[in-house]
């Protein structure tokens, strides 16, 4: 962990430097403390237990839900996500996280790693997705968890109202209460950082933009722009009530059964429905992109400004690229929160 530390602290120093970015809200995590039973052929370390700080008053009103999917092929990465949520917040208490899994494994690995954590697990069932997905441009994209965010609202609890949605790839380096208490407003389903520089026709094909009845979607709003669907602050009672999943899953069925007019697998319907109708929170709570391109995952450097959440979206993920030993600067950044020890390195610390 100290040598991981060594290298953040000069990844830090370099974006700052070349950036002019906010080194100041990533913080060392604390040290877990022993490991949990092998996990695809390694182990998870346990990690201790995150108490409120003395100002911490909990309350019904002062609960933060967070929703996240379980895969096995991402499990480390929201392990990671999980343990900065934790080692950044005033009040780990108040936080309850809710997992989406089609399996039960992957849920026990997180309870064996989090003993203290406040969590419940809801059984995702990948049937009532998978036949409307159609391909995109990486596999990846393509598995049904990937949609479930879809369904978020159906998943959870009526007596939850608010959520926030987050990806697997991605590591929270600043107090999540502060997304939390953003205000959406009387009428906004979801809050999320947008990006207006984005040329936004690249999201849809050509066949969508002929059509003149498709594209007219975007010309009844204010100006639609990008927003990633990898961190979003979603009313999930607003989400119930205006059937907004049935609304994407319309725009999938235009996608599966008459014609291609987007690759890249469950944003795209997404902006269909909500581009231009979004609430914008500030950027520095989705520092996205730090995995590439979805194509050749190609390293990329830091944008400007502060920085609350980093995003690996795109090809390359930052567990995958340490372990081949060809590490992007960014993913530097990811590594000290890695919790996990491959089967060698936990057989010698036994």
């Amino acid at each position: 962990m100290a040598s991981s530390w060594a290298l953040l602290l000069v990844a830090v120093l370099v974006a700052t430097t070349t950036h002019g970015v906010a080194a100041s809200v990533v913080r060392p995590p604390v040290t877990p403390q022993h490991n949990n039973p092998p996990a695809a052929g390694g182990a998870f370390r346990e990690a201790p237990a995150f108490r409120n700080g003395d100002a911490c008053r909990p309350s019904p009103s002062s609960r933060v839900h967070i929703a996240m999917t379980l895969d096995a092929n991402y499990l480390r990465g929201t392990v990671a996500a999980v343990f900065s949520i934790l080692q950044h917040t005033a009040c780990p208490e108040d936080i309850s996280f809710h997992f989406l899994a089609a399996r039960r494994l992957d849920a026990d690995a997180v309870r064996a790693t989090f003993p203290y954590l406040r969590s419940t697990v809801h059984r995702f069932d990948p049937s009532r997705v998978s036949a409307r997905i159609s391909r995109s441009v990486r596999s990846a994209l393509d598995q049904p968890l990937n949609y479930a965010r879809i369904y978020l609202a159906d998943a959870l609890p009526r007596s939850i109202r608010r959520v926030i949605y987050l990806d697997s790839d991605l590591v929270v380096v600043d107090d999540v209460r502060k997304l939390w208490a953003v205000d959406l407003g009387k009428h906004r389903v979801v809050a999320a950082p947008e990006y207006c520089h984005t040329n936004f026709t690249n999201y849809f094909t050509d066949a969508f933009w002929s059509d003149a009845n498709l594209s007219a979607t975007f010309r009844r709003r204010r100006r639609p722009c990008y927003f990633n669907t990898g961190v979003m602050v979603m009313d999930v009672a607003r989400w119930r009530e205006g059937g907004y999943s049935r609304r994407v899953e319309e725009w999938m069925a235009v996608q599966k059964d008459e014609k291609r007019i987007y690759s890249l697998g469950s944003l795209p319907p997404f902006l269909l429905v909500l581009a231009g109708e979004i609430m914008p929170v500030d950027h520095r709570w989705n520092q996205h992109g730090l995995g590439g391109d979805n194509v050749e995952g190609r390293c990329r450097s830091l944008h400007p400004g502060p920085i609350s959440l980093l995003h690996w979206s795109g090809k390359g993920k930052p567990w995958l690229r340490l372990d081949s030993r060809k590490p992007c600067a960014v993913d530097h950044l990811w590594a000290p929160y890695d919790l996990y020890r491959p089967a060698a390195t936990t057989a010698i610390e036994d």
